[in-house]
């Protein structure tokens, strides 16, 4: 069964937009824990649009489970990431224009920065996801540099309009899942993931972890988080 990581970012969102001191990520994190996370996943932008450099601190100190830290492949951040050593870390591509994370890294076009963050992060002990599409091409370089996993972008299947439209993008989410694992790359699964598509994306063979966000930040606000992850928790398994 894959364990189910849930990204606080939009808890701190919401705090954001008043820049007052509540809500607090550290109590959605809580929450999720008692609910049933068994990651806590959250994403410290440059633009420090939602987390803040004391939420990860914090969390850090306070998180039972094993904390994934989103990142970009850039200096200031890695030196973040060294000193408060989360246990893992996703790297993502990050544009301050977007509204959220619109695609897979580009490990080929990056190269040398992407490797360079992956071996400084693997020295400190800190194991490394890439955020990358369903492309083979893409596994192939994550694998070549030494990446502990990677999180396929689960975007395209889960914004598919018409059915058969979501059928091809599970196809290709499926195969490109399967050659992941193949050539030796703890496999995690990511981005769009809702209560009403995610239980096909849990059946794929050799996914370890599910990453989800917005879906169950938005159902918390009529529930309740400890809820909300309690019932995406019961559709994965």
């Amino acid at each position: 069964m894959p364990r189910l990581g849930v990204n606080i970012d939009h808890v701190a969102t919401v705090r954001q937009a008043r820049r007052t001191i509540e809500p607090d990520p550290a109590w959605a994190a809580m929450l999720a824990e008692l609910g049933g996370a068994d990651v806590i996943t959250l994403h410290l932008r440059e633009d420090r649009r939602h987390i803040q450099d004391r939420d990860l601190r914090v969390l850090r100190q306070t998180v039972q489970v094993k904390l994934n830290l989103e990142m970009a492949a850039a200096d200031e951040v890695t030196a973040i990431a060294l000193d408060v050593h989360p246990q893992q870390a996703t790297l993502v591509p990050e544009r301050r224009e977007e509204v959220t994370t619109e695609g897979g890294l580009d490990v080929i076009a990056h190269h040398d920065r992407v490797r360079s963050c992956v071996q400084q992060l693997q020295k400190a002990g800190i194991e490394v996801s890439l955020f990358i599409d369903p492309d083979v091409r893409q596994i192939e370089a994550a694998r070549a540099m030494g990446a502990d996993a990677v999180e396929l972008h689960t975007g395209r299947y889960a914004d598919a309009p018409t059915t058969d439209d979501q059928d091809r993008e599970f196809n290709q989410l499926t195969d490109a899942s399967r050659f992941a694992v193949e050539e030796g790359l703890v496999l995690h699964l990511g981005h769009g993931l809702t209560y009403r598509n995610v239980s096909r994306v849990a059946t794929i063979p050799g996914v370890c972890e599910l990453n989800i966000g917005h879906s169950i930040v938005a159902r918390a606000i009529m529930v309740g988080f400890e809820q909300a992850v309690r019932e995406m928790k019961r559709l994965i398994e």
